[in-house]
């Protein structure tokens, strides 16, 4: 996917989350998401640090032992802007192509497409992932390391998807939207409805 396309879905994307989160009354900012601890809040707060500078996450970092999850789970838990402010951080993101430190352009959509999903789905709002964007983020993922790659099928498993050309393994065929794909690759538990055969679980 050429830079262009990959941003445009990405301002795309966090157009959309900035006027539901806008749109959202006080109570469901409370409302657990599909991360683990967070709430929809959390998730919000989460997406504020995509433009961090690496003086940003200096202290942070120290704070936590340079722990990365542990970073990442106290900016976001413990970040202090009011939920108005976190409305308009996001959508002051778009049409800007600035990232965090040494990541690459695909980093900005894994995470926007994904933590939209982390909002949306707990919510019962149904907002579904462009097919091509979410292929191309699925194949990042799947050529990158922890903490990325959360979850990879087993040897003799061919995940198959069913909205978009896209493919990965080699045996028994597990078919679905490339949407819940990507989301149990990235640590989401999918329904058996989810995906064409049984589950798969994240490790």
């Amino acid at each position: 996917m050429d830079s262009d396309t990959l941003w445009g879905h990405i301002d795309r994307e966090r157009a959309w989350i900035a006027d539901l989160l806008d749109s959202l009354p006080e109570e469901s900012w409370e409302v657990q998401s599909l991360c683990s601890g967070w709430t929809v809040r959390d998730v919000a707060a989460h997406l504020t640090c995509a433009h961090s500078r690496m003086r940003d996450i200096l202290w942070p970092a120290i704070r936590t032992g340079f722990r990365y999850n542990a970073m990442i789970d106290h900016a976001a838990v413990h970040s202090p802007l009011t939920h108005d402010e976190i409305v308009a951080k996001i959508r002051s993101f778009v049409g800007s192509r600035r990232k965090a430190p040494m990541i690459s352009d695909y980093e900005p959509l894994i995470d926007t497409l994904v933590h939209v999903q982390d909002i949306c789905q707990p919510l019962g709002i149904d907002h579904k992932m462009p097919p091509d964007a979410a292929a191309a983020a699925a194949d990042r993922v799947l050529n990158t390391p922890w903490p990325l790659s959360l979850w990879k099928p087993e040897p003799g498993v061919r995940l198959v998807a069913t909205d978009v050309d896209w493919s990965y393994g080699d045996g028994t065929v597990l078919r679905a939207p490339i949407q819940h794909l990507l989301l149990t690759l990235t640590g989401r538990s999918p329904t058996s409805a989810q995906l064409g055969r049984g589950t798969a679980t994240p490790i």
